[in-house]
C-alpha cells in the first residue's frame, strides 16, 4: 500500500493586505485562523505532506497578492504546495508554478472551460492538474451528487462521477473531492461520495470535507478508499496535530511518513 498523506488546507482571504486564513462551516460561518506563510510553515515543521492554498476571495487584482503569498512560503516550506482560486487560464497556471507551486487546482474555471485541464496537463503534465470538486448530495443527478461552483455557491447540475470520469479522460492527475454537506461540521467524511469517485477513478483522490477525529481520517483510507487526507479546522485550532495523525495511522496498518 502506497502512503497515505496528510494535507492541511489553507482558505485564504487576500481582502486584506496581507492576507488571512479562514475556515468556515458548510462555506458559511468564518473565523479567522491565521497567517498563511506562517501557518504553512508550521504544518511543513510538524510533518505535514502537503500543503492546499485556496484563493477564496479569487478575483483578477488578487492574482498577485496570492503569488506574493507562495513566493513567501515556497522560501521556508519544502513539500508540495497546491494553489487555486481564480486561476482562469493556462497563463495563470505558468505564474503559479513560478513563484514556487507543485501543482495547480481548478474547479469553476475547469467547469467553464474543460480544456483548461486539458491545455494543463499538456503544458505541464498530468501529475501538476488537481481538479477540485464541490460536491452536494442533492439527489438531481444519476448518483445524487451534484457539482458546485463559485464557492459552493451555484449548482450545476453536473453529476460528480460524470465529471470525475470526464476530467481524469482530459488529462487530470488527482481530484480533491469536497463533501459540501460536511465541510467544517467535524462529523465525518462523506465517506459513500469518497469511496465512489476513489473506486471510478484511476488517480489520486484527495478526500475533504468534515473530519473531526483521527478515526475519521482512518475511515477516508480504510472505508473511503481516498489516497489523501485533507483537512482544516482540526490543524487551525489545535485540535490534532497532524504527527498524532500519523502515529495513529500507522498503528492502524496504514503507512504514512513521519
Amino acid at each position: 500500500m502506497l502512503t497515505k498523506r496528510i494535507i492541511p488546507c489553507l482558505d485564504c482571504d487576500l481582502s486584506v493586505t496581507e492576507g488571512r486564513v479562514v475556515k468556515g462551516v458548510k462555506f458559511k460561518q468564518i473565523r479567522y485562523a491565521g497567517v498563511p506563510w506562517e501557518l504553512a510553515e508550521r504544518y511543513y515543521c510538524e510533518g505535514a505532506d502537503e500543503i492546499v492554498f485556496l484563493d477564496i476571495t479569487a478575483s483578477s487584482d488578487r492574482r498577485e497578492n496570492m503569488i506574493s503569498v507562495i513566493e513567501k512560503t515556497a522560501e521556508k516550506v519544502f513539500i508540495p504546495l497546491t494553489v487555486g482560486g481564480g486561476i482562469r487560464s493556462t497563463e495563470d497556471m505558468r505564474k503559479t508554478l513560478r513563484a514556487g507551486a507543485d501543482k495547480i487546482t481548478v474547479n469553476t474555471s475547469a467547469i467553464k472551460d474543460p480544456n483548461l485541464v486539458k491545455y494543463g496537463a499538456k503544458q505541464f503534465g498530468s501529475q501538476c492538474i488537481v481538479v477540485a470538486i464541490d460536491s452536494k448530495n442533492t439527489g438531481n443527478t444519476p448518483t445524487g451528487h451534484e457539482c458546485y461552483i463559485y464557492g459552493g455557491r451555484e449548482p450545476t447540475g453536473i453529476d460528480t462521477l460524470e465529471w470525475a470520469n470526464k476530467c481524469e479522460s482530459l488529462g487530470a492527475g488527482e481530484f480533491m473531492l469536497t463533501s459540501m454537506d460536511r465541510d467544517g461540521t467535524k462529523i465525518g467524511f462523506d465517506l459513500e461520495l469518497t469511496r465512489l469517485i476513489s473506486e471510478n477513478v484511476g488517480v489520486p483522490v484527495i478526500a475533504s470535507g468534515g473530519v473531526g477525529t483521527k478515526e475519521h481520517i482512518l475511515e477516508a483510507f480504510t472505508k473511503g478508499r481516498a489516497d489523501a487526507a485533507l483537512a482544516a479546522s482540526i490543524f487551525h485550532f489545535n485540535e490534532i496535530s497532524i504527527l498524532e495523525i500519523k502515529e495513529y495511522l500507522r498503528e492502524n496498518n496504514i503507512p504514512a511518513r513521519i
